[in-house]
């Protein structure tokens, strides 16, 4: 296998049938020792925390596929914490997409002054990031990634849709176990002339709740799995 990327979660190798594997680590993002999906860091390692995302991933990609929804996943090797995906090419260099259904983290923090923290986003709210440390993930508009020459507003019609309808069969889940889901960040790609989910829909990457407090992405990971 040859290495093409080094992530913050996970690395990235081409395979000789030309799939990718994506293998998972246990470093997550946050700030100061705490766990935060919103933050564009790694802030704390989690020990297992790799293989609870890729089990999540596994256990979701499943559930749009049973759906109908088309993914980059082909199949999982859980021991390995690796993943073999369809080869896709990503919008710029790298673009981040996050579906709010309660306004919490990042979003509190660039607008508390219009909305208290924990406020209810009828709907649901899809905004988009580039993967830039070093500019802090900024923000990027519908009419900005078309200006720049990333995606045009057809494709970015189709990532929203795609967005709020995985949303949506994400947070049901999680609702039949008595979870919440406040909010989730995915990642989108190009492939043979589709926009697709790519990446993951680990554990890691979604804010849940359960009777008032923030779950954990390992706990997260058994009450998704041990039902």
């Amino acid at each position: 296998m040859e290495k093409v990327y080094v992530g913050k979660t996970k690395d990235v190798y081409r395979l000789e049938n030309g799939n990718v594997l994506l293998k998972f680590k246990d470093d997550c993002t946050g700030r100061d020792g705490v766990f935060d999906p919103g933050e564009n860091s790694v802030g704390l390692t989690i020990e297992g925390i790799g293989k609870a995302n890729l089990q999540t991933s596994v256990y979701y990609f499943e559930l749009l596929k049973a759906a109908g929804i088309k993914t980059h996943y082909v199949s999982a090797d859980i021991g390995n914490a690796a993943m073999e995906v369809l080869p896709a090419t990503v919008f710029g260099h790298g673009l981040e997409v996050i579906c709010r259904l309660v306004a919490t983290g990042s979003f509190i923090r660039r607008y508390g002054e219009y909305m208290a923290d924990g406020t209810v986003l009828e709907g649901g709210y899809v905004e988009c990031t580039f993967k830039n440390d070093e500019k802090g993930d900024p923000l990027v508009t519908c009419e900005g990634l078309a200006a720049l020459g990333i995606m045009t507003p057809e494709m970015f019609a189709s990532m929203k849709e795609q967005t709020l309808r995985i949303t949506g069969i994400v947070a049901d889940d999680l609702k039949s176990i008595g979870l919440d889901l406040w909010d989730i960040k995915f990642e989108f790609g190009y492939n043979n002339g589709e926009v697709i989910l790519i990446d993951e829909i680990a554990s890691g990457n979604m804010r849940v709740y359960k009777d008032g407090r923030i779950v954990e992405p390992v706990e997260l990971t058994k009450l998704i799995l041990n039902r």
